[in-house]
């Protein structure tokens, strides 16, 4: 699997927008079930994989790209799925201890993490002002979350949960960032999203949760996290990471509290607050500010080109 250089069709920046209000619907749909955590989980990913095989006969590349994959690529997608699996148990998990907008928040702090990894993993750089864009963000998230931010108790664990589950989708965006330099995002998607399957079926009969038995409008819902927050949230970062870091795509995904806010008020007819609208505009002039000068500055990397195109050397061969 060569790496290629080609360019993008759409502009990433747009990609990522959207797949940013796709991802928004997840904790809506996710307060909406009332299956346990690890099943929503699990037929949120297996419903995906569903609506992607089809595509298969469409792409018939795919099928000898999988088949020429190495030992090393599969054991970097089966690590991938780990992180994705884990990422999605602990983040259910944790709304029900705590609130959607701890859980949210916490979360999408998400950044802090892929600053690290980038910077170990990929050599990556942060300029001052994006910093100072990044930090704003991730306060504005806490300026939404403020009212109904809950610690103590029950909610302190769905707390360390929620932050756990930030950590985990940190490192699914970090190996996603360097095996996409050389796997199609098609390929990539739909190896991935079934070993993450396999993983939640495993969990759920280890620990004895049913896989039937759930209401008409629960099975509604799976089918909508799949759909909306996964195909045409995830499914399209993991196309957009092979052009836009996981520090970047992180930023981006903070976004989320206000397309989630915008969401509730137009489905479920709650009230935007006065510090959601602050907050909210704190966090989109913090992505700008970040988007705008997080210009790469890694050594050898050209502006506009991912740190990870020239800093993995080693191709998975």
């Amino acid at each position: 699997m060569q790496q290629t250089s080609d360019k993008p069709v759409v502009s990433p920046y747009l990609v990522l927008i959207f797949s940013v209000l796709a991802i928004s619907t997840s904790a809506i749909f996710v307060k909406l079930s009332d299956a346990p955590a690890p099943i929503i989980a699990t037929y949120r990913l297996v419903f995906s994989v569903v609506l992607t095989l089809p595509l298969l006969f469409w792409n018939r590349g795919a099928w000898k790209e999988i088949g020429r994959m190495s030992k090393k690529a599969w054991g970097l997608c089966i690590l991938s799925g780990a992180f994705l699996a884990s990422h999605f148990l602990l983040w259910f998990e944790s709304l029900n201890y705590t609130s959607v907008a701890s859980s949210t928040v916490l979360v999408t702090l998400q950044p802090l993490f892929a600053f690290i990894g980038g910077y170990f993993f990929f050599q990556e750089r942060i300029r001052p002002l994006a910093l100072l864009g990044g930090i704003s963000a991730i306060a504005g998230s806490f300026v939404i979350a403020w009212g109904d931010f809950q610690i103590g108790g029950m909610a302190l664990l769905g707390d360390i949960l929620a932050l756990l589950g930030a950590v985990t989708v940190t490192g699914y965006w970090l190996v996603g960032q360097f095996i996409r330099q050389h796997l199609s995002s098609f390929s990539y998607t739909l190896v991935v999203y079934s070993i993450t399957s396999l993983l939640l079926i495993g969990y759920d009969l280890a620990l004895g949760y049913p896989l039937v038995g759930y209401s008409a409008e629960n099975w509604g819902w799976f089918f909508y996290l799949a759909l909306f927050p996964t195909l045409l949230g995830h499914s399209l970062l993991n196309w957009v990471i092979k052009w836009l870091n996981t520090t970047t795509i992180s930023m981006g995904i903070l976004g989320e509290p206000v397309g989630t806010a915008i969401l509730a008020y137009i489905i479920l007819g709650e009230t935007v607050t006065l510090p959601q609208w602050i907050g909210g505009l704190i966090i989109l002039g913090g992505i700008y500010l970040f988007i705008r000068f997080n210009q790469p500055s890694a050594k050898g990397v050209s502006p506009g080109e991912p740190a990870s195109a020239t800093a993995t050397t080693k191709k998975l061969t």
